[in-house]
């Protein structure tokens, strides 16, 4: 009986052991040995290219005329900001009943001026030609403001909230979009993060190693619209193991007690 105890606790310490995750696979932004070195305090620069419109992205589009902007000043508020606001307090998707969406075709469908072609064009390039349209049908002088109607994407696997969230601003790097999700479990594989991102002409997958540092020079330091981020879990993951030390103590305390509980039934 002796022996099997110290055969037990060798078995407990092992597993608690092989079971922890060390802080080098959970640390995000490591300078990575035997990369370029970034120090903190440096200056990182980088190009943001701007975003063309693609399928199923939704634009908000707002049209004034002069009289307009008289009447009523620079700042303001179209019939459907009620909507939007009530919206918003729920946690609903502001813009898809208020905005256009951009079909299979890469138009949008405007009331008086029809359908216009906005896919492959950046938000300017939208604007310019959405005002150019209404132009053919207005006689006086119109104000057009386009926005992107915020930024939809997925978070799915070893995330503590997953799920599609739209987060209304122009920008967002992939920690913001990380955080959103609520952060990675610890037994997420964040040198290996899937990055599913949507092109033109189709889509691309793409990994991630978040623990490097490199990462902010990389093009997918920034989310885009439509963006799919999918975590896998450690090997830990198939044995069950806790997250921390703690649990995978309490795991295999457990499951030895169990274990010495059955056998000392049967030695009876």
């Amino acid at each position: 009986m002796k022996n099997l105890l110290k055969g037990g606790l060798w078995i407990l310490l092992c597993g608690v052991v092989f079971s922890c995750v060390s802080n080098e696979k959970i640390i995000y932004l490591q300078n990575i040995e035997g990369k370029e070195q970034i120090p903190e305090g440096q200056l990182i620069s980088y190009e943001i290219p701007e975003y063309k419109l693609q399928y199923n992205d939704i634009i908000d589009v707002n049209v004034q005329t002069v009289d307009d902007l008289l009447k009523n000043g620079f700042n303001t508020a179209d019939e459907n900001n009620a909507m939007r606001m009530q919206m918003a307090q729920g946690g609903g998707d502001i813009y898809y009943m208020t905005g256009y969406t951009v079909d299979k075709n890469g138009n949008i469908r405007l009331p008086i001026v029809g359908e216009v072609k906005v896919q492959d064009k950046t938000i300017e390039e939208a604007r310019i030609e959405i005002e150019r349209r209404l132009k053919e049908y207005v006689v006086t002088e119109v104000y057009v403001k386009v926005k992107l109607g915020g930024i939809r994407y997925s978070a799915l696997g070893e995330f503590r909230r997953p799920g599609k969230f739209v987060v209304l601003q122009d920008r967002m790097t992939i920690f913001e979009a990380i955080a959103n999700a609520g952060d990675l479990s610890n037994i997420a594989k964040r040198d290996e993060i899937l990055l599913i991102r949507q092109y033109p002409e189709g889509t691309k997958l793409h990994r991630i190693n978040l623990n490097d540092r490199q990462v902010i020079n990389s093009p997918f330091y920034f989310i885009q619209p439509n963006d799919q981020l999918y975590a896998e879990p450690m090997k830990v993951r198939e044995v069950g193991a806790g997250e921390n030390a703690a649990q995978s103590l309490l795991l295999f305390t457990s499951v030895l007690t169990s274990l010495l509980l059955i056998v000392n039934l049967f030695t009876r």
